[in-house]
């Protein structure tokens, strides 16, 4: 019999994998001190959202759902690093959706001068991943961690949609890209994407580390994505050459 205690339950062999909570850099992340860092780098001074919008933004998208659990749908970094705490986690499959390296980053994995590759969720096809559930208990304190990781530039927006897992279907939040965040990069060979990827490093690293942490998750769970695959491999050549 499953332990209904154990987040991994589903997945033991995740419980290694993911950073737990207390341990990711999001939990203690120093807006202050990434203030300075941008504003060194030439980044305006409302380079993000401010913490008030931030948090408006938080309190609009859950409102109604305090008294419940909440699930969240992980398709890129989230899956490895969600800086939440959780009480499960499953593999999931969301129709009508599809992961895109689509959204410049000029910041986290990229410059200014050679922006980054980041990852969001855009319309047509289907996406797998992770979805974690949020104890409705601890859903006020945790959902500000998760907003201050996932919202802290306007690149991304909330949505509530159904997604399939081995266990039956859940309603998950998805971070949806921001049609109206300039961005916002149209669609792009494979071949552009992977040399953007190997070329770009930002503040929090090489923006092929995010590829291939994102890859390598896919091969732990036995996911579908060949296109992933050959991004990671392309981005390497062009990284090693």
């Amino acid at each position: 019999m499953q332990d209904a205690a154990n987040p991994f339950r589903h997945h033991p062999n995740l419980a290694t994998k993911i950073i737990p909570a207390n341990e990711s850099r999001f939990r203690t992340l120093d807006l202050s001190h990434m203030d300075r860092e941008m504003r060194s780098m030439g980044l305006p001074e409302n380079w993000r959202r401010s913490d008030e919008d931030r948090e408006a933004s938080r309190l609009e998208t859950l409102e109604g759902r305090w008294h419940e659990d909440m699930w969240v749908f992980a398709y890129g970094s989230l899956m490895w690093d969600p800086a939440f705490h959780f009480t499960e986690v499953r593999r999931a499959r969301l129709e009508g959706y599809h992961r895109r390296f689509c959204l410049l980053s000029e910041v986290g994995r990229g410059t200014p001068e050679q922006p980054g590759l980041m990852a969001g969720l855009d319309t047509g096809g289907t996406c797998n991943g992770l979805v974690f559930r949020l104890a409705a208990e601890t859903l006020e304190e945790e959902s500000k961690f998760l907003w201050r990781r996932e919202m802290i530039l306007r690149s991304y927006k909330p949505e509530f949609l159904k997604l399939e897992t081995a266990h039956g279907p859940v309603e998950a939040m998805a971070f949806l890209v921001n049609r109206d965040n300039p961005l916002l990069l149209p669609p792009m060979s494979l071949e552009e994407t992977a040399k953007r990827i190997a070329a770009a490093e930002g503040y929090l690293g090489p923006n092929i580390d995010y590829l291939e942490n994102l890859a390598a998750y896919f091969e732990l769970l036995d996911l579908e994505d060949d296109e992933l695959f050959q991004l990671r491999d392309l981005a390497r050549t062009y990284r090693n050459g």
